[in-house]
């Protein structure tokens, strides 16, 4: 029945294109903190990782993710490594699953 002011004023008009860019600006600014935070940093330490891991040698001595420190005894193409934790103790582990590199054998001079 009654009508008040507030009801009765129109829509304001249509943000513009500058104004709706300013809208979505922190939404991208987001995007790109947490590609240069997140994203790009995670992505090095893969490439990284797979590097260490395709530069495996015999006589590597290596630590998996369990723990274990072990010397490779033999890398295998499918996956896996064979490594030797005690004298006379050898195990098969995923080439992966080796976190770091103690000690590189140097190549055999040809």
């Amino acid at each position: 029945m009654f009508v008040t002011p507030a009801f009765a004023q129109t829509a304001g008009a249509a943000p513009g294109g500058a104004a709706a860019f300013a809208q979505f600006l922190p939404i991208v600014l987001i995007f790109v903190i947490f590609y240069f935070l997140l994203i790009r940093p995670q992505q090095k330490k893969m490439k990284d990782h797979r590097a260490m891991v395709e530069a495996l040698r015999r006589g590597d001595q290596v630590v998996t993710a369990g723990g274990i420190v072990a010397k490779v005894s033999k890398v295998q193409d499918d996956g896996m490594v064979e490594v030797e934790i005690a004298d006379g103790v050898k195990v098969k582990v995923v080439k992966h699953t080796i976190t770091q590199v103690l000690n590189k054998t140097e190549p055999a001079a040809s």
